[in-house]
């Protein structure tokens, strides 16, 4: 019953973060950053989610979020391109109220069900 209760609270969740999204085009270089230096603060340092599917994906980005922002609250969402690569930048408000940007490389499950 809690699991049942769990999965509805993050469905409804996602639901409403990606009804917040936007769609951005860029098409400048993206540089090899090693997985060190990647800490989602740039398109070049932009996380690598390895999860293929989307459901698998969107619970890995809010889980490295909860990790290294705990108590941070999601502020929006937006999808874009970089070089013909899928990124989610995800608008999040730390628990010290700072706005940032976190940058997330999907293209291992955008798209994939």
């Amino acid at each position: 019953m809690k699991k049942s209760i769990l999965f509805l609270a993050i469905c409804i969740a996602c639901a409403a973060c990606s009804s917040h999204k936007k769609i951005i085009k860029s098409d400048s270089t993206t540089s090899a950053a090693s997985a060190a230096d990647r800490d989602g603060s740039s398109f070049e340092k932009a996380i690598i989610i390895t999860e293929t599917s989307e459901r698998q994906g969107i619970d890995a980005e809010y889980a490295w979020i909860r990790k290294q922002y705990p108590g941070s609250k999601t502020a929006g969402q937006a999808l874009t391109y970089r070089d013909k690569k899928p990124f989610d930048i995800i608008h999040i408000v730390t628990a010290d109220d700072k706005k940032l940007d976190v940058y997330f490389d999907i293209s291992n499950f955008y798209g994939k069900f």
